[in-house]
């Protein structure tokens, strides 16, 4: 049964078009994880969906009593009130008593067990477990979550992957988090360009089904541009009859000159920029720190190899942020030393992200670091750079006021790069930031010639970038690990759930090269290949003459009926060999392009 239906939906947004006509459908049962590059409409189609917001044109329709809970990028809470009178604030007065119990426990199970403390008095992620338990417990039929996995710690997003899994209601999602995408969802909902692609399958799947949409457009499209060459070199030579054939050959051509060209994946080129690092980088030696009388970390020591990949973990407030803004310089530890190398030039992406002027450009805040910068492929300027961040050069002279949450923080993700640091701190850079630029980032910190050091909730950009794990047990102890996550969560997470594993297998499968040796014609094919073009001008040929004999004996019926069935056998044989010259200079250029098989 169909639970909720948008129709033609469209949206606007500052001129920039984010919807343009899309349709979706959400039944009983289904979950849906909603992806796209950040700004092209996705916490939008959410807000649209969850009746936040009305789209400019089109239709929304919920199936009669369908009740919808709807988790907001930003929980909306009362200025003050006990965090399990918020939590519980939008539930009908006859069920509160009722879902008390439920309520708490959930907040004592995301490490809220004081549910009397004021709703002011919390953290950016101790508001965000509170948005998540009023929407688990609100009594739904639809559930709405938009970056839920977003500030909040590893193990709360496992404890909330464990709630999604047994909520029986229809959820629709949108999150960057690959892991848990693969672990909740069966179908992908794809913003991209204002149109909505829908694929069957859980990530891993929806990255071979658009794998495979891709090829299939792409080998569309050479064949195509392989049949336009040749229909051009026959225009050029000029029609050599005037009959019905040629006209439909000349409108052949015109549909291939004005097809419509599959569009190209937005695909970010960071290029790897970093300045020399020496011998000496960062050395912490036996450094502490206490706020509020919390014991954060104690006698820490640790000298920062040139190429670390370290990623932090820990609970909310266990003092990652606290750790990464000692190494920065940012604050001094109550006791203890940090001493940074004379080469090192840090890159510190904060997760607060820097203030930024509304009214300025995006181009101007680019070049308040740099106008250029110097890559391994030459000098490029900051414009440049900001296309190959998929700020278009409209976009560029754009006000930052327009620019949606995830462009923001891609745009300040830019800025640090443009310092071309040697050692790039970075705290939470997963949240906000969508699937593309993260896989991007990911391959850029591969080659990236300096040290790393991370502090991240997302597993599997853990899994991808480090090599060692610091975990912060907020008792002031760092404990360091060798590894990745998954190697982390095997010694240390006995409960993780058995589902990561398959998801580190699926990763891994994910990696293998399918193809074993290279794509070559077969000894027919290459003969057939040096021979068709003569074969199909031999094919024409013969047309022609049979067209100059019915045109000479229009009077002889029997002679007529031989020619124009003799025609009609050679344009079919002629279509043969057109669909065989496609096929065979289409696998000519793939040879050349080096493809396997």
């Amino acid at each position: 049964m169909i639970l909720l239906s948008a129709q033609n939906i469209s949206k606007t947004y500052m001129e920039r078009k984010v919807l343009n006509n899309i349709s979706f459908f959400l039944n009983e049962g289904d979950k849906v994880g909603i992806i796209g590059i950040n700004g092209t409409g996705k916490s939008t189609l959410l807000k649209i969906l969850a009746g936040a917001e009305e789209p400019d044109s089109g239709e929304i329709i919920r199936t009669k009593g369908v009740r919808i809970s709807y988790l907001p990028q930003i929980p909306e809470f009362e200025e003050h009130g006990s965090v399990l009178e918020q939590v519980m604030l939008h539930l009908p007065s006859d069920l509160k008593q009722a879902k008390e119990f439920e309520a708490k426990s959930i907040l004592g199970k995301m490490g809220m067990s004081d549910c009397s403390r004021d709703i002011s008095s919390l953290s950016g992620g101790e508001r965000r477990r509170a948005g998540i338990a009023a929407a688990l417990i609100q009594p739904s039929d639809i559930l709405l979550m938009d970056e839920p996995t977003n500030h909040i710690d590893n193990e709360t997003v496992q404890l909330l992957e464990e709630q999604l899994k047994k909520y029986r209601g229809a959820i629709v999602m949108v999150t960057h988090d690959r892991y848990f995408l693969n672990s909740i969802t069966h179908k992908i909902a794809e913003v991209d360009r204002g149109s909505l692609f829908e694929y069957d399958g859980s990530y891993s799947t929806y990255l071979e089904q658009k794998a495979q949409r891709e090829a299939d457009a792409e080998a569309k499209e050479r064949k195509n541009r392989t049949l336009y060459r040749r229909e051009l070199e026959w225009i050029r030579r000029g029609a050599r009859a005037r009959g019905t054939k040629s006209k439909d050959r000349i409108e052949r051509f015109h549909e291939l000159e004005n097809r419509e060209k599959p569009a190209e994946a937005e695909k970010l080129q960071l290029q790897s920029v970093s300045s020399r690092l020496g011998k000496k980088t960062i050395e912490l030696e036996n450094i502490s720190k206490s706020i509020d009388g919390k014991n954060l970390i104690s006698d820490f020591s640790c000298i920062i190899p040139r190429n670390a990949r370290t990623g932090i973990v820990g609970h909310n407030g266990a003092g990652k942020s606290t750790l990464i803004k000692m190494i920065a310089g940012e604050i001094q530890p109550d006791s203890g030393n940090v001493t940074i190398g004379d080469t090192v030039k840090i890159g510190y992406f904060s997760q607060e992200c820097e203030s930024m002027d509304p009214s300025q450009s995006v181009i101007e805040y680019i070049r308040e670091t740099a106008d250029h910068i110097q890559t391994p492929d030459g000098t490029v300027t900051a414009a440049q750079m900001l296309e190959r961040f998929l700020f278009t050069p409209e976009l560029q002279w754009n006000r930052i006021e327009k620019l949606s949450g995830g462009e923001r923080k891609r745009l300040y993700l830019l800025k640090v790069l443009m310092t071309a640091p040697n050692i790039l701190l970075l705290d939470e850079p997963t949240n906000d930031l969508d699937i593309a630029t993260l896989t991007i980032l990911e391959d850029y910190l591969s080659n990236f010639n300096g040290a790393v050091i991370a502090i991240s909730h997302d597993r599997y950009f853990l899994d991808k970038m480090a090599s060692e794990i610091w975990e912060l047990t907020g008792d002031g102890a760092v404990i360091r690990y060798n590894g990745n996550y998954s190697d982390y969560a095997e010694k240390v997470l006995q409960n993780t759930d058995t589902a990561e594993k398959s998801q580190k297998q699926t990763e891994k499968k994910e990696r293998t090269f399918i193809g074993k040796k290279k794509l070559k014609f077969s000894f027919k094919e290459q003969r057939e290949f040096e021979t068709i073009d003569d074969d199909i001008a031999e094919l024409e040929q013969q047309i022609a003459d049979t067209e100059k004999g019915i045109a000479e004996c229009s009077s002889d019926y029997v002679k007529l009926q031989e020619l124009s069935e003799r025609k009609e056998l050679l344009e079919n044989q002629l279509a043969e060999k057109m669909d065989r010259w496609v096929y065979l200079n289409d696998l000519a250029e793939r040879i050349e392009n080096g493809e396997m098989v």
